[in-house]
């Protein structure tokens, strides 16, 4: 097996978060939603590109991200 590394899925743009999908220590699945934003009236879902655990939630439904902003922090292999 290889070493295990952490991945930061961010915002992609400043938005609302609506509402947070996983908690710390889940285990997530690549196409999975983790988060979903809003921005311009429009509902936007944030999927985990790489199966893997949630090591860290970063936002809390109510929360304002910029883009570039850590969401969720995901421990791969």
């Amino acid at each position: 097996m290889g070493r295990e590394q952490q991945v930061e899925i961010a915002a992609e743009m400043v938005a609302n978060v609506m509402s947070v999908s996983v908690a710390a220590g889940a285990q997530v699945e690549a196409g999975d939603i983790v988060v979903l934003l809003e921005s311009m009236k429009m509902e936007i879902p944030v999927l985990a590109e790489r199966a893997g655990r949630v090591s860290a939630v970063k936002v809390e439904a109510g929360d304002v991200v910029q883009e570039g902003d850590a969401l969720v922090v995901l421990d791969v292999d």
